[in-house]
């Protein structure tokens, strides 16, 4: 297990480029004591540019071909922001993200690194943005590509705009991917005049194997949904266009202020720029010292460059100096299984070398796949019973992280009731009633152990989940007090860490209409974001008491948050999975209209078993829920049916002595515990139609009981 120790120092990564992978895995082998590691990407993946058009041949299916940040991200003992860059405030040594989940932020850094590729967009051809996708960023283009596939229309003309390399090797193997479609590929210079005149005569005998038309010295002047026309009148038919001329910069970094090369960050024998706190490598860097055109074979060899001397930076010691080797070999796929290979002016061809190509590359995937799991300490040969049970897994964090329901029913029950006039509602229901003269106030509150290092993230979650007990009792929110326990940090990223989290807590209190109304604030072992929410209830509200015999019961969210979230921890959910359960629990349902339920509970920490019974035991019927119609969230099936489980899961199990279950795997979705679940609702059968939700059963008559078809 890996020792852990207060952060001073934050060093932010923008961009999951191939030189970012690569330092995340070496970081998690050797990490920098009292650094903390933060990676901001758009999504979830980055697309390995050696596989693309292994990819787009058919050759490699969407999964081979992306880098999973996300693993990587834990792997390393990182933060990870899902955002794009849009800006550096340096002088507040700041990085301006839009965020997708949570908006507009700030992340503050001591030292910065932009690994953020090139793009190949053409703004300057009418039509482009509109009727065409650019082959650069790699993940847009996969996306595309892969929905044109799905059409199935395989006689469909393709176009592509530039003819180097890169272009070439695309149109072979959209040709080869989609049975021979014809493919025109129009250059405004000579096709693939970056190379020596060996391998583009090879390429040339190749491209005309594929039936890819060249056209030469063409300017496209617009495109259009049919094709799209050249300067010269001529009309190319095209259902699918894409634009491969040349290397762009983000337009972004022009506004850094930082010295740029055509665009691109100018960076020395350091792989540092202008800036001394901000470096740079891949494609979006040039190379003052020794340039080098655009090829992911130079990022690969800047990563442990660029490890130690983002280290040096915030740790002090002397830089390492990159020194860029002077040609590199070039593997050009052909679309089927075959390759062309150029290197100082020499040129081969042959299936074998597509062989070899293959295995460079899926050696280079594995190497950011097959990560090492990180062993729980051993136990002392001296311990008391139970101690190796508590310890077989690493505890859960979020709602998997409480106390499970029948431990706290019982200390409940034990409980002193002391009669009060102006307490209508106690323990039990989401949330106490306080009658105040002529009003009634709920006032509830809840509390979340850290399952991402995004400090912004999880005080969104943290705040919508607690606001979701106010809303299920049916009243308007008004305040919110925050409870927050950091981690401990030099006061600097203290007072970076408690702005993410006010701003995050902000913009959910003024979304609701709520007010922060005052708060406290400590350090302890991890963080922990908790909340007390108060609300002003007009009439009578939706309590659990509520329910009635023949109420359809109505889900407003996926469940499998614990599944994913144990999965993440151990290194076995996919990113795309992790980035859509984070996305589900940031989603807001406050304006959600739920006024025609006669109850109504979010599905938070007991599981939809245990918040069911909790309703049924409030409101004296029982209930059945069909199987089939849970809605669940992507790779959570996949999950439980290969044994994970969140800690809190075998305590909700005990729910299971009130139910009938079916004999089938999938019923274990019912106890997982969900973090910032959806509502779980009563509803009379003639206000079903409009109201939000999947149904999934209905109350019964008779007794707290359930039963799961």
């Amino acid at each position: 297990m890996r020792q852990t120790f207060p952060a001073t120092r934050d060093i932010v990564l923008i961009g999951g480029g191939h030189a970012h992978a690569l330092l995340l895995r070496k970081w998690g082998m050797k990490p920098l004591a009292g650094a903390r590691l933060t990676l901001v990407n758009p999504g979830p993946t980055a697309p390995y540019t050696g596989m693309l058009p292994g990819f787009t041949a058919g050759h490699y299916d969407r999964e081979t071909l992306e880098i999973d940040l996300i693993r990587l991200a834990r792997f390393a003992g990182a933060r990870l922001i899902l955002g794009r860059a849009i800006g550096l405030d340096r002088e507040a040594c700041e990085a301006v993200i839009e965020d997708s989940l949570i908006g507009r932020r700030r992340i503050g850094y001591d030292a910065a690194s932009i690994d953020i590729g090139i793009h190949s967009e053409m703004p300057d051809i009418p039509g482009f943005a509109e009727h065409a996708v650019a082959a650069k960023p790699l993940g847009r283009f996969a996306e595309a590509w892969a929905q044109h596939c799905a059409r199935g229309d395989r006689d469909a003309d393709i176009a592509v705009i530039g003819g180097g390399v890169g272009g070439c090797e695309l149109a072979m193997a959209m040709s080869h991917g989609m049975g021979g479609a014809p493919v025109t590929v129009i250059d405004r210079g000579r096709t693939l005049s970056g190379l020596g005149e060996r391998a583009r005569a090879r390429l040339l005998e190749e491209l005309s194997r594929n039936g890819v038309t060249l056209i030469e010295g063409a300017e496209v002047s617009s495109i259009d949904a049919e094709g799209l026309d050249l300067a010269d009148g001529r009309r190319i038919p095209a259902r699918f266009v894409t634009g491969a001329a040349g290397a762009r910069p983000h337009g972004w970094l022009g506004t850094t202020g930082l010295d740029l090369t055509d665009g691109f960050v100018t960076v020395d024998a350091w792989l540092r720029s202008s800036d001394p706190a901000i470096f740079a490598a891949g494609d979006c860097a040039h190379l003052s010292h020794a340039p080098r055109p655009k090829a992911g074979v130079f990022a690969v060899r800047q990563a442990p460059v660029l490890f130690d001397n983002l280290r040096a930076a915030v740790a002090g010691g002397t830089l390492t100096r990159y020194r860029p080797q002077k040609d590199y070999l070039k593997l050009i796929s052909t679309g089927r299984k075959s390759a062309v290979a150029e290197k100082f002016g020499l040129a081969i061809a042959g299936p074998w070398l597509w062989t070899w190509k293959d295995r460079i590359d899926r050696k280079f995937m594995r190497k950011l796949d097959d990560l090492p799991r990180m062993a729980q300490p051993d136990l002392p040969k001296d311990q008391a019973e139970g101690l190796d049970r508590l310890t077989r897994q690493a505890p859960c964090a979020g709602c998997g992280a409480k106390v499970g329901r029948g431990t706290l029913a019982a200390a409940l029950a034990r409980m002193p009731s002391v009669p009060r006039s102006d307490l209508e509602a106690g323990p039990g229901d989401d949330a106490a009633i306080l009658r105040l003269g002529n009003a009634r106030q709920v006032i509830t509150v809840d509390q979340l152990r850290a399952f991402t290092d995004d400090a912004g993230l999880l005080a969104r979650i943290a705040a919508l989940h607690a606001l979701g007990d106010c809303h299920a009792m049916g009243a308007t929110p008004q305040a919110l007090l925050p409870v927050l326990t950091l981690p401990r940090l030099s006061p600097r990223l203290e007072a970076r860490t408690l702005s993410e989290i006010m701003s995050a807590l902000t913009a959910v209190a003024q979304d609701s209409g709520a007010a922060i109304a005052g708060g406290h604030s400590a350090t302890g072992a991890e963080m922990q974001i908790g909340l007390t929410v108060t609300g002003l209830l007009d009439g009578r509200g939706t309590p659990l008491s509520g329910g009635r015999p023949g109420d359809v019961l109505m889900l407003t969210k996926p469940l499998g948050t614990g599944l994913v979230l144990a999965g993440e921890m151990a290194l076995d959910a996919r990113g795309p999975e992790v980035a859509t359960t984070w996305a589900a629990m940031a989603e807001s349902q406050l304006t959600l209209d739920l006024s025609a339920a006669h109850a109504v509970t979010d599905v938070t920490g007991f599981g939809l078993a245990g918040h069911l019974m909790g309703l049924c035991d409030a409101s004296g019927t029982g209930a059945e829920i069909t199987l089939d119609t849970l809605p669940l969230l992507p790779g959570a099936e996949r999950l439980m049916r290969a044994g994970t489980r969140s800690t809190l899961h075998d305590q909700n199990r005990e729910t299971a002595a009130t139910m009938t279950l079916p004999d089938d795997p999938r019923a274990e979705i019912l106890f997982d515990p969900q973090t910032a679940g959806g509502y779980l609702c009563a509803v009379p059968p003639d206000r079903v139609d409009g109201f939000p939700g999947t149904r999934i059963g209905r109350l019964t008559e008779g007794p707290p009981f359930i039963i799961v078809t």
